[in-house]
């Protein structure tokens, strides 16, 4: 295997294993750019990933090809009913974020894999048999070098993830509604002042949150895990928390973090493909991501300024 081919490989595989974990740190960033720490992340994405297979494996064999976007679509729907009580929790009945998100992440895995038993009658499911998979992106796939490299053998979603992104930055940097939910999230009171619904916009980047949270488990399940079980999502959601971190709740830094460690877990899966790194056990591969993850959060959190409102509860008669 040649070095262009080991680029090809590898940069089409972080692309791939990167876009869950973007979809889901860029809607971190609307709900913690609103003053909302969203720690549930992980439980939402384990019931996008459970509701994308179980839609997956009814309507495949009727909808064909269209199966997995849809599927998305059903993830988006099932994340934001998510997080409209994790919304409800915090902001409403002002819960504390930690211990909401936490009890969405202990409860969602359990909930999913007691409806797989109620549904199928195991543990887990069958593979799905309409997944996204790998494809050339036709004509930018002739662009030399460049076209082997970013567009031949990787998926539409995960290319969308960088557009998403870009959006993203727009909205939250560029608009109106960015410019309010970035003041509820650095100033609440500030903003009531000035007659801005400060319930509302939190509601609204929690919401967007878990929309997003809901397609990256979708997308990871119907691209990369193909089932569901206990252990699909199996952290996902907390690099996907590490990476909006690590990105300074900026959805372009986000995005490009969310690449690096895109690009740990792919080797875990290409490293015995690759010289010299198939030299390395494969088990060390294997816990990378996570002790990365660990690693990371110690060296930049206390270094990263969060919104100055991000965790706080907001009562408007204070």
């Amino acid at each position: 295997m040649n070095i262009l081919s080991i680029l090809a490989l590898l940069i089409s595989t972080t692309i791939i294993y990167s876009a869950p974990l973007a979809f889901t740190a860029i809607g971190g960033t609307f709900s913690e750019r609103g003053g909302v720490v969203n720690v549930g992340l992980e439980g939402i994405m384990t019931m996008g990933a459970f509701s994308s297979i179980v839609f997956n494996l009814s309507f495949g064999n009727s909808l064909g090809q269209l199966t997995p976007w849809l599927g998305l679509v059903v993830g988006a729907i099932v994340g934001l009913a998510i997080a409209w009580l994790h919304a409800l929790a915090t902001v409403t009945l002002r819960a504390d974020h930690i211990v909401s998100g936490t009890v969405i992440n202990l409860i969602a895995p359990a909930l999913g894999v007691f409806l797989i038993k109620v549904i199928y009658g195991k543990g887990q499911t069958d593979q799905i048999s309409q997944s996204f998979g790998y494809s050339d992106i036709p004509l930018l796939d002739r662009i030399p070098i460049l076209g082997r490299l970013f567009f031949h053998n990787t998926s539409y979603p995960a290319l969308l993830s960088i557009l998403v992104a870009f959006l993203t930055f727009y909205i939250i940097y560029k608009t109106r509604f960015g410019l309010r939910l970035r003041s509820v999230g650095e100033n609440p009171q500030a903003a009531d002042t000035l007659g801005l619904n400060v319930a509302r916009l939190r509601y609204e980047g929690v919401l967007i949150s878990g929309l997003l949270g809901g397609i990256g488990g979708a997308l990871y399940a119907e691209s990369i895990a193909l089932n569901f079980a206990v252990s699909t999502i199996a952290g996902q959601g907390f690099i996907s928390m590490a990476a909006m971190i690590f990105g300074r709740w900026n959805p372009i830094g986000a995005m490009l973090a969310a690449m690096f460690f895109g690009l740990s877990q792919s080797l875990s899966v290409i490293g015995a493909q690759i010289p010299l790194i198939n030299q390395v056990p494969s088990v060390w591969l294997q816990i990378f991501p996570y002790v990365l993850t660990i690693i990371i959060l110690t060296i930049f959190f206390g270094k990263t300024r969060a919104p100055k409102a991000d965790g706080v509860n907001y009562i408007k008669s204070e």
